[in-house]
């Protein structure tokens, strides 16, 4: 471990980037002061407990391959097996058509799960292998300027529908006719070829607040750590010892905030780098919360078909299996922003008609409208040729988060990794 420093660093952002940041640094033996904006911790994805039952402000999930988030939850000794019910990669409806990876080796159980899908041909399926085998061959890569609905364009139309339209929509929040052909190459790589298990799916028992960020509050303060939440930082200045936070003096400073956030902080210094931070343009994703007493969906996360003439949600997630919460559902809307525009009411209406259409068999009792969240900046938009800033803003001061310069889309181990690389190089 690297010697602690004189003065320590400073994270400004507790999201899970700024959480991530501070268990690696306070890890390496340095001295830690993390501060957060609002009364809670965890940024983007958070508990809400204003009510009963506590609701997260989105239904996350996690994969397999999202190693550095499972290592640094060990770390702060939250147990994977018992926080996240694990299962192999299941894109179904509620009739249980739709691709069903087994256990085994990436590779082998892609091949089968494509080859058993009930709702395509046999050219469908053929068609898909062979372009995954010309994904393999060239690396995962092509042009950066190619959109995912480009890269797909002779597809059959099946295929386009039932995996990649959705599987796009889930990992990268930005419609396949917009979205970086580069990065959904990364995410497919990583998510379905890297390795046994990588495309499993991680869905959290517990609420986001007690899956990372409460724990790894408990755990920096433990270690000595100084965590203040409700502080907004006004200034961040180089100075004579390394650099001042609101006049406070630290050898070095994360800005872990939103990139809105990094902007202003720094746009003196780094002007350049602030107006690349301050350009992104966002998508918003919609979280419907709806209890149907007595309901109990075939698996926990089902697909549903969405679009203009069926319905908003994506996916709607079965609380049952997660938490032992029967009843309670919730429905995902991704890439949302005509339904941020059309409001939270018509959203719930358009949302329960196309369940009450989708999942007639299914349903046990009348939707129950319990919440809706609008999380309107929930990622950036991931098109082609997005420039995104580079981590190191000056010496001794590193900006992380899941915008930041790298290969995979606005996720949480993107913001993870983001945050473990700041802290293992702020140094440089």
């Amino acid at each position: 471990m690297n010697r602690p420093s004189r003065l320590g660093l400073a994270i400004i952002g507790g999201g899970w980037a700024g959480l991530a940041a501070a268990i690696e640094a306070t890890r390496r033996g340095h001295q830690v002061t993390l501060f957060e904006m609002a009364p809670t911790l965890g940024g983007r994805a958070r508990s809400v407990d204003i009510d009963e039952p506590v609701l997260d402000n989105g239904q996350h999930i996690l994969i397999g391959a999202y190693r550095e988030t499972l290592r640094l939850m060990r770390t702060i000794d939250v147990d994977p097996d018992a926080s996240l019910l694990r299962g192999p990669l299941t894109l179904v409806d509620a009739e249980g058509v739709g691709l069903r990876l087994p256990e085994g080796p990436a590779l082998l159980a892609f091949g089968r799960g494509v080859l058993s899908h009930k709702g395509w041909t046999v050219r469908d399926r053929v068609a898909l292998l062979t372009r995954a085998v010309h994904w393999a061959r060239i690396g995962f890569t092509c042009r950066p300027d190619l959109t995912v609905s480009a890269l797909c364009i002779d597809l059959p139309s099946a295929v386009q529908r039932d995996l990649i339209e959705p599987l796009c929509v889930a990992a990268l929040n930005t419609p396949a006719s917009q979205a970086s052909a580069r990065v959904f190459l990364r995410v497919l790589r990583d998510a379905m070829f890297s390795g046994r298990g990588s495309a499993d799916l991680l869905l959290p028992r517990l609420p986001l607040g007690d899956l990372f960020p409460a724990p790894a509050a408990r755990w920096l303060q433990k270690q000595g750590a100084r965590v203040c939440t409700s502080r907004r930082v006004i200034n961040v200045n180089p100075d004579s010892e390394g650099w001042s936070v609101d006049g406070e003096r630290f050898d070095g400073v994360v800005l872990a905030c939103t990139a809105s956030e990094a902007a202003r902080l720094v746009q003196s210094h780094a002007p350049q780098w602030a107006e690349q931070a301050a350009s992104f343009r966002y998508e918003p994703i919609v979280t419907v919360y709806a209890v149907s007493p007595g309901t109990r969906l075939p698996q926990p996360m089902t697909l549903l078909r969405s679009g203009l003439t069926d319905g908003p949600a994506q996916f709607v997630f079965d609380h049952g299996w997660l938490s032992g919460r029967h009843g309670l559902l919730s429905f995902v809307i991704s890439a949302a922003q005509p339904w941020i525009d059309s409001g939270a009411e018509a959203a719930a209406n358009a949302t329960f008609a196309q369940a009450r259409s989708q999942l007639s068999t299914q349903l046990k009792a009348p939707l129950q409208a319990l919440r809706v969240f609008n999380e309107k900046r929930a990622t950036f938009r991931c098109t082609p040729d997005l420039q995104r800033p580079p981590p190191l803003i000056a010496p001794g001061l590193f900006a992380a988060g899941d915008y930041i310069e790298g290969p995979y889309p606005s996720t949480l181990e993107g913001a993870v990794q983001s945050g473990v690389s700041a802290a293992s190089n702020w140094r440089i």
